[in-house]
């Protein structure tokens, strides 16, 4: 039961989808033309078998109930580190007209710098006495974070870079002041006057590429976590023309580099309330469905580290992951990752029956561990929860790397994981 995915579609997807509402948008035209009905959560859930989707915010959950059984659900998250806009961003300095930039998460700064940035994300403006969401997608080089010329450098070996006073942007020049927000709305046909509130990011502007001598490499912003994203979502479309005797689900969070905890992240009741609810349409209870959960499994994707050519020193010497290697397994004994025995067993069961290599990754003992949606899953749902992933290079920077026969691997691996084998 091979996916459809490839490096090229990775590369196509990653480019129309500049922040996770873009994400959630480019994963539902996708579900919709394979038959996915998109479900407002404020309306009766149907009763009927079929193939459903929500979205809330920047998060997503998709599944189908054309077969009965346990869930087997693939998580990942739609966010990425980045620069976002403030609230207040119009700023002048030394003749300079400036846009106030925070980091959002782990965002490896140095990366962002001398960058053609674009900006995405949504708006909420007023409708008569509603408010409606417009999506926001600027893919122009309108913004700029200068780095400093080496000559003013103390030591001419680089610079610390302050988040709060070194990644605004530049957009022009004068001392005329000039609204950012209201250049935004009146590029997307809104009155400046009528916007409310807004979730606005940068985005690297270079397209994602295949690259390398012999064409094995796929270099493109954001593979943590939309390498996820991606796989995952063909994995889905896989598994449901392939319907085994589980219900498979997809499972997107926004807000993972930032902890998880708002209204639609992994901390959120919304993976709870979707599978009680699908437990509910097919008649069940309360009981039926914590029987159900008891006897689920979620897998829980994000990428992983492969071990860097010039820092093999800052990898777990005996867990040498590569590129091209296939996915990854991750184990942690301090929990950063969910997986233990039974995970394990089950992912390597399912790389198994799709024809993969399977990598393990320990991270060094002596350097802190990141951690991702899993344990959290597991800790929120009870779900018997294993963290995989495929391998990268770079990550948490502005551009990253990753291997193409891992595209389609990893999501061969994720779609045998949702339709196992009986």
């Amino acid at each position: 039961m091979p996916s459809n995915a490839s490096a090229i579609g990775l590369c196509n997807f990653v480019d129309v989808s500049p922040s996770p509402f873009h994400v959630c948008n480019t994963v539902s035209v996708q579900l919709e033309e394979a038959g996915f009905v998109r479900l407002d959560e404020i309306d009766a859930w149907p009763t009927e078998p079929g193939r459903y989707y929500l979205v809330r915010g920047g998060s997503l959950v998709a599944w189908s109930t054309e077969s009965d059984g346990p869930f087997r659900v693939v998580g990942g998250h739609t966010d990425s580190p980045n620069l976002r806009v403030k609230q207040h961003p119009d700023l002048q300095s030394a003749g300079w007209q400036m846009v106030g930039l925070e980091p959002y998460g782990g965002a490896w700064l140095n990366s962002w710098l001398d960058r053609d940035l674009g900006i995405s994300g949504r708006m909420s403006v007023r409708d008569g006495n509603a408010a409606r969401e417009v999506l926001v997608k600027v893919d122009e080089p309108i913004l700029r974070v200068p780095q400093l010329a080496i000559h003013l450098s103390e030591d001419r070996k680089g610079v610390t870079l302050d988040p709060q006073r070194h990644v605004n942007a530049i957009w022009g020049v004068g001392n005329s002041p000039k609204s950012f927000i209201a250049y935004v709305a009146e590029r997307e046909g809104v009155d400046p006057h009528s916007v409310l509130g807004w979730e606005l990011m940068t985005h690297d502007l270079a397209p994602s590429a295949v690259v390398g001598v012999e064409s094995e490499l796929v270099s493109a912003p954001r593979l943590d976590n939309q390498g996820t994203c991606y796989a995952g979502t063909q994995a889905l479309l896989a598994a449901v023309e392939n319907p085994t005797d589980v219900t498979p689900v997809l499972a997107l969070f926004d807000h993972e580099e930032v902890g998880s905890m708002s209204d639609r992240g992994a901390f959120s009741d919304l993976l709870n309330t979707v599978l009680e609810r699908i437990v509910l349409g097919r008649g069940g209870g309360r009981e039926d469905f914590l029987r159900t959960m008891a006897g689920s499994i979620c897998a829980s994707g994000d990428m992983a580290h492969a071990t860097h050519p010039n820092y093999p020193d800052r990898h777990e010497p005996a867990h040498r992951i590569e590129l091209g290697g296939g996915p990854v397994l991750k184990v942690n004994q301090n929990l950063r990752y969910a997986t233990d025995s039974a995970g394990a067993g089950a992912f390597a069961l399912a790389c198994d029956q799709a024809g993969v290599p399977l990598q393990r990754y320990v991270h060094r003992a002596d350097l802190p561990c990141g951690s991702t949606i899993g344990p959290i899953t597991a800790s929120r749902t009870g779900l018997s929860t294993v963290d995989v992933g495929a391998a990268q290079l770079a990550m948490h920077s502005s551009r990253e790397l990753m291997g193409v026969s891992d595209v389609k691997a990893y999501a061969d691996a994720l779609a045998a994981f949702l339709a196992p084998a009986s």
